[in-house]
């Protein structure tokens, strides 16, 4: 981190404005509210709000989803230390409708701008009383913070300037445009990260930092949340002879079950030469019961769970045990030796923890081709893409054959996700700079 850009500790000295005592005596705010807008700044919001309520147990922490439902904070919500609010509606692109004019009319037509409007209005109504807020994600929760009139802080998640500087392949014009700004970010945000109310401004990595700083923003770098509570576990005895693959077909229906469909059909070209574990773990959605009918078609057959290993279901093709476990992820990631994905945050997860990873983008509304190579650059091609089901089960085959790239590849998607810690960081940072009282 740089300690330029945090506010001075020790201004209140001998001599120092009488004011400062007055300021220090102002209550500190006791109310937070969190925007975020997708599953994977759900994720990521929930992980720095569960550091924050340990720091301040009796802050009043309030989340507005604006994507989807906020599935991710439904058992904070129960445990009865967080609360949701606003309007939540599920939306045919999965919040994805930036990705093609199609799917934003689709949006449009289920209502999203009524929702909209209505998230403005409570967002509104929250600033009216002063208290501060948090925003997770990109330009749209950035911007209510930003007209809600109370102080903000903004924690960006989608962008890095890893995605233009560096491969594999490029984007001439994305690039070209990138380069010439200095950042990934647009001038709009640099001007809402850089107004007086904010006071709180962090980013995925340094890189990315550096780029903002140089226009002015005091943007930090303090750590990637996406890799708390993620950790290599033992492997059970019964995986120990088994070639490991980690199978994330993403969460959002319909477009998970025609991944995981594509995603099995590849791993049908596999030749089966020695004993294979899939491990397919996923969120609430899809659950076993839409998955175990495409399981069915390809020809597996259900078979008693192996010790040691949770899970849900298993089944067996020839040599190949596939398990299904529901809230499985944290636990099989790092048993991996590679991975097959459709995915967006869970993919980048598994990449942090060293296992290479084989991406296979499709029709959409998420994982398409633009967001599959995105996420290749970002990830320094520690996640490869591939064009087709054939051409996966032949990068599958040579990966599973070549220890010394495994480890290549992991050791660029552990040095691009950072090391654990980002959450006890960022709620230090959030108590010191958005939730003291303020300066001015």
């Amino acid at each position: 981190m740089q300690s330029s850009a945090l506010p001075l500790g020790h201004a209140a000295m001998s001599g120092a404005n009488p004011l400062a005592a007055d300021r220090i005596s102002r209550p500190r705010h006791s109310r937070l509210l969190l925007l975020s807008n997708g599953h994977g700044e759900d994720l990521i919001g929930l992980r720095i709000l569960q550091a924050l309520h340990q720091r301040q147990p009796q802050l009043l922490l309030r989340v507005l989803p604006l994507v989807g439902e906020g599935e991710t904070y439904r058992e904070a919500e129960q445990n009865g230390w967080l609360q949701r609010v606003g309007p939540r509606q599920r939306l045919p692109s999965g919040g994805f409708s930036n990705q093609s004019v199609s799917a934003l009319l689709r949006d449009l037509g289920a209502g999203l701008g009524g929702l909209s409007w209505r998230q403005w209005q409570l967002v509104r109504r929250w600033g009216a009383g002063g208290a501060p807020i948090l925003a997770v994600g990109d330009l749209l929760p950035l911007l209510l913070a930003w007209a809600s009139g109370a102080p903000y802080g903004f924690l960006g998640t989608p962008k890095s300037d890893y995605t233009w500087r560096s491969g594999p392949g490029r984007a001439p014009f994305a690039d070209r445009y990138h380069r010439c700004k200095g950042s990934e970010w647009d001038p709009w945000e640099w001007a809402l990260m850089a107004d007086r109310r904010a006071r709180l401004v962090a980013v995925r990595d340094e890189l990315t930092a550096r780029g903002l700083r140089r226009h002015g923003v005091a943007a930090l770098a303090p750590g990637n949340p996406m890799m708390d509570q993620l950790e290599r576990l033992p492997l059970p005895e019964p995986l120990g002879q088994r070639r490991r693959i980690v199978l994330l077909c993403g969460s959002r229906l319909p477009e998970a079950l025609a991944n995981a469909h594509r995603l099995l059909a590849a791993l049908a070209l596999l030749p089966a030469r020695e004993p294979q574990v899939v491990l397919c773990p996923t969120g609430s959605r899809p659950s076993r019961h839409d998955l175990e009918p495409i399981l069915a078609a390809q020809g597996y057959r259900e078979v008693a769970l192996p010790e040691g290993c949770g899970g849900s279901s298993a089944w067996q093709l020839q040599q190949r045990l596939l398990l299904l476990g529901t809230g499985c992820f944290d636990r099989w990631a790092g048993w991996g030796e590679v991975g097959l994905a459709t995915a967006g945050t869970a993919t980048e997860q598994l990449v942090g923890l060293g296992v290479p990873v084989l991406s296979l983008p499709g029709p959409g509304p998420q994982f398409k081709r633009g967001f599959a190579r995105r996420q290749s650059r970002l990830l320094g091609g520690a996640v490869r893409t591939c064009t087709s089901t054939q051409a996966m089960a032949v990068e599958l085959e040579r990966l599973l054959g070549d220890a010394q790239l495994r480890q290549h590849l992991g050791a660029i998607g552990r040095r691009r996700m950072g090391h654990p810690g980002g959450s006890e960081r960022l709620a230090a940072l959030v108590d010191r700079q958005l939730l003291a009282p303020s300066q001015g």
